[in-house]
């Protein structure tokens, strides 16, 4: 049985959908079977992993809307073991048609939890809001991991995403659990990169990945080929700190790698 972890934060350009691909194309390095699902409407995993998103025709968008099943929005990628439920610009609209549905917070849930027998881990990219979108990921996954950046404003909105995920444990989903904090954009150069890791391990504790994951100009250039780190450049150390943090997450669900 699969595990589904969403990938989420409210705040833009914290690290999400770079941890979303480079994580599924390590667990996949790994021979774990994933599954990516693309739940943000600037589709930036879909194109991360090669996809043209001006070509897709299925995807996260018909799959909330129950129009098509699950397996249906499936393509394979070039990264082993690495499948995606792609992302357009049409999944913008999906928060206005939801809105009047009944049961419109389980609409994901419905629509993947067959596929849990079919891959060990299934990755959702969030949007960066806490809508509807997001909503659905966190009511349709197992646990959620909350990538942090080491600046300044690094703790600002959390409050509101802990409180978010609260409210989705109580009204939607009893066994969300939170997978870990990871943090992102490390630069050991500078001092307030340091203060924000000491003061989020200060106030997490073991909530917060080993991994850090650091600066690391390969890992902002391999989206642009449309290639997770791993394929764009393994000896990096954006490679090497996702494979850890690959590692980490298979531990701490107890299979063997």
């Amino acid at each position: 049985m699969g595990k589904i972890i969403a990938i989420a934060n409210q705040k833009g350009g914290v690290g999400k959908t770079t941890t979303t691909v480079n994580l599924a194309a390590s667990l996949g390095v790994l021979e774990k079977k994933v599954l990516l699902i693309d739940a943000d409407p600037q589709a930036n995993a879909t194109s991360g992993l090669g996809i043209n998103v001006d070509e897709v025709e299925l995807g996260s968008y018909q799959l909330m809307e129950h129009t098509k099943t699950a397996k249906e929005t499936i393509i394979h990628t070039t990264s082993p073991n690495v499948d995606l439920i792609p992302a357009h610009i049409d999944l913008v609209a999906i928060e206005i048609e939801l809105v009047d549905k009944d049961q419109r917070e389980y609409m994901m849930k419905k629509a993947i939890n067959d596929l849990k027998n079919d891959y060990d881990y299934i990755l959702i990219d969030c949007a960066p809001s806490l809508g509807l979108l997001t909503l659905n990921a966190l009511t349709a996954s197992d646990s959620v991991i909350i990538p942090i950046q080491c600046e300044y404003f690094a703790l600002e909105g959390l409050g509101k995403l802990l409180n978010t995920i609260k409210s989705v444990q109580k009204l939607h989903n009893a066994e969300l659990d939170i997978e870990g904090m990871l943090l992102t954009m490390y630069d050991s150069r500078l001092r307030l990169s340091n203060q924000v890791v000491d003061e989020v391990r200060k106030h997490f504790g073991d909530m917060v990945f080993e991994t850090v994951i650091q600066r690391n100009v390969r890992l902002s250039e391999a989206p642009s080929y449309g290639e997770s780190i791993i394929k764009y450049d393994a000896a990096s150390k954006g490679a090497t700190n996702y494979l850890n943090m690959a590692n980490e997450i298979v531990k701490k669900n107890k299979q063997t790698v």
